[in-house]
């Protein structure tokens, strides 16, 4: 038998709200039903914010150094920063080193954080509108980088043309979590069975978002008599 030989299916923002009015038990009747459903679907983004981060959504990004400064600004599309590394380049040959992430009450308790040197801790600052990076010890010149991977947000839904900016895995949880969001303002009867099918495909879908590494675990040895 043939099959398709395409790996490209998707759902545009559009079709997405179709399915999730359907498990909620109802179909969209006016501009306000798909109004409504697009502010769901935005809101259901960002309490996958609160899941922990989705690795689609992490991106590697550099910023230059400036002598003296200590606070800098992640981008604008920033909800934190996950790990740095200190960049030092000389011709052809960059070195790295590893910054440490230090709590607020660490850096708080820095005596003199303006100290200058190789910055080897940083703080990070989640803000409102953006994401601010302290770095200790302060830099000493302007030809060293932060390099550095960080959390985007997810996007808006924007038009209903558009597609969800998600991976494919993340289909069916997207359209089962919109109905149990739909459902509780259309269709209430229905909220805990979607709440429940929501939770598990949801929960599905972040154990397959996730690293997969070598672990070498090695007992340790215990010796009679020592």
């Amino acid at each position: 038998m043939a099959t398709s030989g395409t790996t490209d299916f998707n759902l545009n923002i559009d079709k997405v709200i179709e399915r999730a009015y359907r498990r909620a038990g109802r179909s969209m009747r006016t501009g306000y039903d798909l109004e409504a459903a697009r502010d769901n679907l935005n809101l259901l983004f960002s309490e996958w914010a609160n899941r922990g981060y989705k690795l689609w959504k992490v991106q590697n990004t550099t910023t230059n150094l400036t002598a003296n400064t200590t606070v800098y600004t992640a981008p604008s599309d920033a909800d934190d920063v996950l790990e740095m590394v200190f960049r030092q380049t000389s011709g052809s040959q960059i070195t790295d080193t590893t910054m440490e992430k230090i709590s607020r009450s660490e850096y708080e308790n820095i005596p003199n954080k303006y100290s200058t040197g190789t910055p080897t801790q940083y703080y990070i600052q989640r803000n409102i509108s953006n994401v601010q990076i302290y770095v200790y010890l302060t830099p000493e010149t302007t030809d060293t980088q932060l390099n550095y991977w960080y959390v985007q947000r997810i996007e808006d839904v924007g038009a209903y043309t558009n597609t969800p900016d998600a991976p494919y895995r993340f289909l069916p949880c997207m359209v089962s979590g919109l109905a149990y969001y739909l459902s509780q303002e259309v269709n209430p009867a229905l909220s805990a069975e979607l709440e429940r099918r929501y939770e598990s495909e949801l929960a599905r879908a972040i154990t397959e978002d996730s690293q997969s590494s070598s672990v070498n675990i090695v007992p340790k040895q215990f010796y009679a008599g020592i």
